[in-house]
């Protein structure tokens, strides 16, 4: 695949809420994800261990209200999008948060990732 159909894929996997299949499916074995500094899990390589996170940050989350995943912007072997969510946390109650992740596609999978976002808000 290259990375138009690696970015669209992702989109429709995160839009039918299918974001652990989608680490599963997409992402090369020696990924490597990057949140914001002073983050948990501010770096994480490998899938298993992407996988991981993004499972534990799932079963933090008691209730979706609303989520959105925009159209990836790709630029050569790099996608974007923006992704905004609603919900509500078990630890922390309810948020809303506005994000946006640069891809980075190698050999038809999902090389790196590098979440941005505001902090505290």
């Amino acid at each position: 695949m290259n990375t138009k159909d690696v970015a669209q894929k992702w989109a429709n996997l995160c839009r039918a809420g299918k974001n652990l299949e989608c680490i599963t499916e997409l992402y090369a074995d020696n990924v490597v994800s990057k949140e914001m500094p002073g983050m948990p899990g501010e770096l994480i390589t490998g899938k298993q261990n992407v996988w991981n996170k993004s499972k534990e940050w799932l079963e933090s989350v008691e209730d979706f209200h609303a989520s959105e995943i925009g159209e990836p912007i790709v630029a050569g072997n790099f996608f974007t999008a923006k992704m905004s969510f609603d919900c509500t946390f078990k630890a922390r109650g309810r948020q809303q948060m506005e994000e946006v992740c640069v891809y980075e596609v190698k050999n038809g999978k999902i090389a790196s990732e590098q979440y941005f976002y505001n902090m505290g808000e």
